[in-house]
């Protein structure tokens, strides 16, 4: 009997690296994607993954293309992770239409083509799961991220969507939602801030903790928690929900 094969975008750091490693010491198979190929090589040499495969999620060919590799190398995919995403910050009236279409493709369309390469034979076996790693913006809204907001919002809604669709097919549908994590991405948000305002980077990084009525940033080993939970077999009753991980920030 085969271990369950997990596929993770934006696997290489961050959040879903983080939920690589937990699958591994779950027992499952675990396959990683992402852009750069030498940092999912890293990836795997240092046990976080068992292979990887290059994607860009937002490009419809290299998605059927990765997710074909991905089968070849581990089998079919029985659990899909959605964690490849990215934020822009600044003021509403100086973004562009654009801004708001490039956040759509990462982190909304992202999603959907490789539900798409991942769902018909999850239907034909009778069983799967998808996990969206959304955000706490999915759940209410931020200052100067309109763009990110927007789009994790309409995740959520994807998730919950895609929960009622395939729930007679064995599949469940959830999405999690960190708050602010101790993670390359909220690295690279501080930094932006910082160098915009001119304030110390650690300032900003209190700022953010203050947002967690526990007064720190989350781990990425608690979000990479959640997610396993909602994969395994005991969540089979879990459908259609969006998990916060925030502290308390939202309900």
């Amino acid at each position: 009997m085969r271990t369950r094969h997990v596929l993770v975008s934006g696997g290489s750091r961050g959040i879903g690296r983080a939920v690589a490693r937990h699958m591994i010491r779950t027992g499952e198979t675990v396959t990683v994607t992402g852009r750069d190929a030498a940092t999912l090589q890293e990836v795997v040499q240092a046990g976080d993954a068992h292979h990887y495969v290059v994607c860009d999620v937002t490009d419809d060919h290299a998605v059927v293309t990765a997710c074909k590799k991905a089968v070849s190398q581990a089998g079919p995919v029985d659990v899909l992770v959605n964690n490849a995403g990215g934020s822009s910050s600044g003021r509403f009236g100086t973004m562009a239409v654009r801004d708001f279409v490039d956040a759509f493709q990462l982190n909304v369309l992202g999603a959907v083509r490789l539900c798409q390469s991942v769902l018909p034979g999850m239907v034909e076996r009778g069983k799967g799961r998808i996990v969206n790693v959304a955000s706490t913006a999915a759940l209410r809204g931020y200052e100067y991220v309109a763009p990110y907001v927007t789009a994790k919002h309409a995740l959520l809604g994807l998730t919950r969507s895609l929960a009622l669709e395939y729930a007679r097919s064995g599949i469940t549908v959830n999405a999690v939602c960190p708050g602010f994590t101790d993670s390359d991405l909220v690295s690279a948000s501080i930094a932006r801030a910082a160098g915009k305002s001119g304030r110390p980077a650690e300032d900003i990084r209190a700022e953010f903790a203050r947002f967690n009525p526990r007064g720190c940033l989350n781990t990425t080993e608690e979000v990479a928690i959640a997610v396993a939970f909602l994969c395994s077999i005991g969540a089979s009753a879990v459908n259609g929900v969006a998990l916060p991980v925030a502290g308390g920030e939202v309900g």
